[in-house]
């Protein structure tokens, strides 16, 4: 679909930002970081299965969570190279709020799942059926978007996911509007981009979109940090029914990487949320790895930075990979994963530095605390105590 308002996210807009005026999230001890199941995986992007309206859904009376997950062990920075989803059954709130979770394994039956390993998705509900969108990474940084689908089965007190589906390529770039994210080697931070689908219904409308992060193609920016929000329309139904549109935003010389967007709606607006990182971000700029946002009066626009600059909200100064990879739920609840908690800025970031494995014990590898975010019109802010 051609002729949609494509929003730019310029460096005039972020540049507006005042430092000491962007919410920051508090620093957290040890006491903050609690293991999944019984501390042997580490756990990053995560998502609940959802209903269609994205509600979080009722799993054989459960929430379930899914999130991308890899043994616990080594160099942290190389999770992502064998990186499989993983689904926990959540069983109750322990003292200072933590939940605890039930490690119900992997989502996937073994070698089903397409590309040499798997990045971040969503989940949906719907009835007894299952369906998983998902990033199929591989061979090397290629980047495709897919999905399967499943029974839900009830038995012995926790969910089976059963009788799944063939796993089908849904959307590939179209090379005129999007890079071709099909790298064979890289760089975490700097790679191009196809993936991270987050499935959603316009209550307006009731049609069904999927929103992805993504890059431009070359011939569609002028430097190398050309990061984007891809959309696409669904037209049928089948898996693969999706219709390519322009991105909904766009960050030109601005930042290289959109992460994990998605979008809440409240009081009539859209607001469309992304993660990224201090050092994704053109050399020229200077901002902090935050939740960033932009809001909307439809589902495709035009988009326009949350606060005027799109900073909601920031990791501490002090501890600057905290905390990253937030989804912001309905109810405005905001969840995201420990990082690097215990690096403090002043040595080289723990991703670039080759003796990666001395650094384990800075990686938290679990759910982070909870946040929730208050909006309000245009502006967005973490909710005051």
């Amino acid at each position: 679909m051609r002729g949609m308002v494509i929003s730019a996210w310029s460096r005039a807009q972020l540049e507006t930002r005042h430092t000491d005026l962007v919410d920051q999230l508090a620093v957290f001890d040890d006491d903050d970081v609690v293991a999944v199941g019984d501390g042997s995986i580490d756990i990053w992007d995560s998502w609940p299965i959802r209903t269609r309206d994205g509600s979080i859904a009722g799993v054989c009376g459960h929430v379930v969570w899914v999130a991308l997950a890899a043994p616990s062990v080594g160099d942290p920075g190389l999770r992502h190279d064998i990186a499989e989803h993983r689904a926990f059954m959540y069983r109750d709130a322990r003292t200072g709020g933590h939940g605890s979770f039930d490690d119900l394994g992997p989502l996937f039956d073994d070698g089903a799942a397409l590309g040499s390993r798997q990045w971040a998705g969503s989940t949906v509900l719907d009835g007894e059926r299952l369906t998983a969108f998902y990033t199929s990474a591989g061979p090397g940084f290629r980047q495709r978007l897919a999905a399967a689908t499943a029974t839900v089965e009830c038995g012995a007190g926790e969910p089976r996911f059963v009788d799944w589906s063939d796993h089908v390529q849904i959307l590939e770039p179209d090379l005129d509007r999007y890079d071709a994210a099909d790298q064979t080697s890289g760089e975490p931070g700097f790679i191009k981009a196809f993936r991270d689908p987050f499935p959603f219904v316009d209550p307006a409308s009731g049609e069904q979109y999927l929103f992805f992060t993504a890059s431009l193609a070359p011939g569609a920016s002028t430097t190398d940090f050309n990061g984007a929000v891809g959309v696409a329309r669904r037209v049928g139904d089948a898996l693969d029914d999706w219709e390519l549109l322009d991105p909904v935003v766009t960050a030109d010389g601005v930042n290289n990487e959109l992460e994990r967007p998605h979008v809440v709606v409240r009081d009539g607006r859209y607001y469309l949320f992304i993660s990224t990182q201090s050092r994704t971000f053109h050399p020229e700029l200077t901002a902090p790895t935050g939740l960033y946002g932009f809001v909307a009066d439809a589902v495709l626009g035009p988009y326009r930075p949350l606060n005027g600059h799109g900073t909601v909200f920031v990791n501490p100064p002090s501890r600057p990979r905290q905390t990253y990879s937030w989804l912001v739920l309905n109810d405005l609840s905001v969840v995201g994963f420990v990082d690097a908690y215990g690096f403090d800025g002043v040595a080289e970031e723990i991703v670039l530095t080759p003796a990666r494995d001395a650094r384990r014990s800075e990686f938290g590898g679990t759910f982070a605390p909870t946040v929730r975010i208050e909006l309000d019109g245009d502006r967005a802010r973490l909710a005051r105590a």
